[in-house]
């Protein structure tokens, strides 16, 4: 499944299954005085914070995600608040995984709320994609409950199969077949495919294409004028019949950011205490992906709409959280002495690291008078240790100042992080595992 083609095949059975609401469902689900309520999952209680995920509910009212609370009650005047409880929804998530490992091995999990199923090879094996597709929604409301719902839709690919599930929902069953694309694509305008915003219907407008049905008879060439390059041909193998989405890249950078609340600015221990607790997020990140990182990027912004911000680049990679931060501490102390200023401040609104360039633990190469091989194994046994007793069994120094200044987040992105893997001495994976600390209150 993960190897993609230009050669176009209508006969292929690939389902995109898209959960509604998620994290807005799974509160519904978990507690019964939310149910049939408009509500909206933010990732901390405060009048100004963004609404995650709103309940269907509360959709009906105009609220989408992304708006500030005290604007969706201008919408629905009844929304109730609810703090976001991230372990939860990759509880769920897991328990809907099992179930669509069930019914195959092709199966790809594209996001927390969203995957993708191969039937290309089971046509011997399932009859009826239809009937098949309502036992996976009545297995799953039956492993998580009545209120975890999801949207079906089946196609020759992956994309077409996503664009599936937003012709109907939620709920929905939407099946597209090289029969009936035409009609389906005909009632749709270009913002409506999956990937297409406004600058992309612009370009699309000026040479002609004004609807998806043109644009799927257009030919590669114009496509590729109309979007700069190759990105023209991936459009037009979408619309007819070609998967070039079902792939799966390492990680080219990872990010831990935090907005900071009012009583954290004004304390430097809780302002210290949140970039600890960043630094060693991005440490837990690398040892489970088993890469460290050769470029650190750090910044602060403040609620004077001013930021400051710094590059770092190792000349040998770095995996520990006091390696990071020990790096940015010293360009901010140097910084701080040359022009007489705090970093951390009590006009602090948001602090973020971004770390790239990685390279595999395998292929780190010590140095003769800096050698980190046992404090990295150190590193290695005792994520370990956690992993087989509990988060907090033991813990680093660093790991006790301030810890409950940051909060769990979540994102409907990447879920590469919720997987790990276990490699033998020759570096070949034997096992897959779920990364337990996810699953932890």
């Amino acid at each position: 499944m993960r190897a993609n083609s230009f050669i176009a095949n209508p006969e292929a059975v690939v389902m995109y299954v898209d959960m509604n609401s998620f994290f807005a469902s799974c509160e519904q689900q978990d507690r019964e005085e939310l149910r049939g309520k408009p509500i909206g999952v933010c990732p901390f209680a405060s009048p100004t914070a963004c609404v995650i995920a709103p309940s269907i509910e509360a959709k009906q009212f105009g609220v989408k995600t992304g708006m500030r609370l005290n604007e969706c009650k201008t919408l629905c005047p009844d929304i109730i608040a609810v703090s976001a409880r991230p372990y939860r929804y990759r509880w769920y998530h897991i328990e809907i995984m099992k179930v669509l490992n069930s019914y195959c091995d092709d199966v790809m999990a594209r996001s927390i709320d969203e995957a993708v199923m191969n039937f290309t090879s089971y046509k011997l094996v399932y009859k009826d994609f239809f009937a098949l597709a309502r036992q996976i929604k009545d297995d799953i409301r039956k492993t998580c409950g009545d209120f975890i719902k999801c949207s079906i839709g089946i196609a020759p690919n992956s994309f077409l199969a996503k664009l599936g599930t937003e012709l109907q929902k939620p709920d929905g069953l939407v099946r597209i077949t090289s029969e009936n694309i035409d009609e389906h694509l005909s009632q749709l305008r270009l913002t409506d495919l999956p990937g297409i915003a406004r600058n992309n219907e612009r370009k699309l407008n000026l040479i002609g294409i004004r609807n998806p049905l043109e644009m799927r008879y257009a030919s590669p060439a114009i496509l590729r004028k109309a979007f700069g390059g190759i990105v023209g041909n991936y459009w037009y193998s979408r619309l007819n019949f070609m998967e070039v989405d079902l792939y799966e890249n390492s990680y080219r950078a990872m990010s831990a950011t935090r907005a900071v609340s009012r009583d954290q600015r004004s304390n430097p221990k809780a302002l210290e205490g949140l970039f600890v607790s960043l630094c060693t997020r991005l440490e837990q990140r690398m040892v489970k992906q088993k890469v460290f990182c050769r470029e650190v990027s750090f910044y602060v912004k403040y609620n004077d709409f001013t930021r400051w911000d710094t590059v770092i680049k190792f000349g040998i990679p770095v995996q520990d959280a006091s390696d990071l931060r020990k790096a940015i501490v010293s360009r901010i102390n140097s910084f701080e002495q040359q022009h007489n200023t705090l970093i951390f401040n009590d006009k602090t609104l948001h602090i973020g690291l971004f770390i790239s360039k990685f390279i595999r633990s395998s292929d780190v190469a010590y140095t003769l008078f800096d050698n980190t091989m046992r404090r990295d194994k150190l590193r290695w046994v005792m994520y370990d240790i956690k992993d087989r007793f509990g988060r907090d069994v033991v813990r680093k120094a660093s790991e006790v100042i301030a810890p409950k200044e940051m909060t769990d987040a979540i994102g409907f992105g990447s879920v590469k992080d919720m997987y790990g893997s276990l490699v033998d001495k020759e570096g070949n994976t034997y096992k897959e595992v779920i990364n337990k600390y996810l699953l932890e209150e």
